[in-house]
């Protein structure tokens, strides 16, 4: 058996109800609970959680799935502050170790303290802003892909962790464009192979 733990990084707030992120967290949910041979554990972060309970999550976890809408080219600070509070928690407690680095040479090693070497990490994030926006010339991002650029910090929080990214998957203007059953039924063929490429990778000896 496998064991999923997925997060929904949304939470209400100003005009934002974070209604397609907790559509996409549920179909996830659905997803891997109609599979056989996995576990699922599951979070909203706008929900009460006790951080302790949240690193065993964490620990038990072969993959862990986030996903988040990106306000302000950041994510929502609720998702930050659960962040902050879990993975502080998890210090020498299953989530990392130390930086990395001796004291007798503090210039390097850097970042490989991480404690859940071999496992699995998916982001997907949502937009208000077009693909476009990320890949012509002249536009606002300089050709600089959401995990380059933007998600960048985030994903090395993860190496930091131990933790490998399997695969990301973005949605692009979902306020003013959004085709929202058409997003989802993308979503599930992502799914469907990310189902395929994890078991392989699992289940292939090193």
């Amino acid at each position: 058996m496998k064991n999923v733990f997925i997060i929904n990084g949304s939470h209400p707030f100003a005009h934002s109800e974070g209604k397609f992120n907790e559509t996409l967290f549920q179909n996830s949910v659905s997803f891997f609970n109609a599979l056989d041979g996995y576990n699922v554990k599951a979070i909203q972060v706008g929900d009460e959680y006790d951080p302790k309970e949240e690193v065993e999550k964490f620990k038990w976890a072969d993959l862990i799935i986030y996903h988040t809408p990106i306000w302000w080219f950041q994510i929502p600070f609720g998702f930050k502050k659960y962040l902050d509070s879990v993975f502080t928690e998890g210090h020498q407690n299953g989530i990392y170790e130390s930086d990395g680095r001796s004291r007798k040479n503090p210039k390097i090693n850097y970042g490989t303290g991480g404690l859940m070497k071999g496992k699995k990490y998916i982001l997907t994030t949502s937009w208000n802003a077009p693909k476009t926006a990320f890949t012509l010339e002249n536009e606002f991002f300089e050709q600089k892909s959401v995990d380059e650029g933007v998600m960048f910090g985030f994903h090395k929080m993860n190496t930091f962790t131990g933790m490998d990214l399997l695969a990301t998957h973005h949605f692009h203007d979902m306020e003013k464009n959004a085709d929202v059953p058409q997003e989802l039924a993308n979503y599930n063929i992502f799914l469907d192979e990310i189902n395929k490429i994890f078991l392989e990778t699992v289940e292939t000896p090193n």
